[in-house]
């Protein structure tokens, strides 16, 4: 399965989720639920009502599906996810601190007398923490994305910098100051994009991208300084051709390519 489908997938996932939530609160507590969804849409609250799918039916599916997310994603807390479905084998009576969504699915109710000690309402909260950990898949998925992009776009950038440096190392100083600065923009492309930085022009410089930084506060004026000298060096070999890069000029852009790569985020 591709990246995109298991996003999909998992999306789809918790949306069901937050539906199951609604119509466990809707047969536990049906009119304060048609209350509370009328003063919120202000929609006919019956047809809405009618499109709520039947938790009895449909939660062992949703269940199954999450179970096998937990598991590749959150295995530190399958045992937390699965407590909240199971009964305690060492249970000896129902309370409300134990009661469970198994209870829930078999409408177990204790009363005592006419006094009703625990009823399905109870499971409320704790398929409202399964929700929450569900949630937590994604989060923790979209991180996983984050750091493997991170790591992949780290290692091209290095190779892309050895490459240069081979450039260089054979008298090839002006591609080898451009590849350098090729790596330069893009890495603070992918900065900015991580920091949601809105660009205005549809083909930023190092300029451009570096001074969007510093607006927003994302680096420090030493740092901006640095950035827009290792500009000027990429223009040398990329614009100048009356001027020959030297090689010291070369190098350090090369350095502080490196750098920045490795020190701005």
């Amino acid at each position: 399965m591709n990246i995109d489908q298991y996003q999909a997938d998992f999306d789809s996932l918790f949306d069901r989720g937050k539906l199951l939530h609604d119509a466990m609160n809707y047969d536990c507590y049906p009119d304060e639920y048609k209350k509370a969804v009328s003063e919120q849409v202000g929609k006919n609250v019956e047809e809405l009502v009618q499109l709520l799918p039947s938790f009895m039916d449909d939660y062992q599916p949703w269940y199954s599906e999450a179970i096998a997310h937990i598991r590749q994603l959150l295995p530190d807390r399958l045992s937390d996810f699965t407590r909240y479905y199971e009964k305690p084998q060492t249970r000896k009576e129902i309370t409300y601190s134990n009661y469970t969504i198994e209870d829930y699915l078999e409408n177990i109710t204790v009363t005592y007398g006419s006094r009703t000690v625990v009823s399905p309402s109870a499971a409320i909260p704790r398929f409202r923490q399964q929700l929450s950990l569900v949630k937590s898949i994604g989060e923790r998925f979209r991180s996983s994305l984050f750091e493997i992009r991170q790591l992949a776009q780290a290692d091209l950038f290095d190779s892309e910098l050895d490459a240069a440096g081979e450039l260089a190392k054979r008298g090839f100083n002006r591609a080898a100051g451009v590849i350098a600065g090729v790596v330069l923009e893009r890495h603070l492309k992918e900065v900015c994009g991580n920091r949601s930085i809105r660009i205005r022009k549809k083909a930023p410089t190092i300029s451009d991208l570096n001074d969007s930084l510093k607006a927003v506060g994302a680096i420090y004026v030493p740092q901006w300084r640095f950035v827009q000298h290792l500009g000027d060096l990429r223009n040398l070999c990329a614009h100048h051709k009356n001027s020959e890069p030297t090689p010291d000029q070369v190098e350090d852009l090369l350095a502080g390519a490196a750098k920045v790569t490795k020190t701005i985020f």
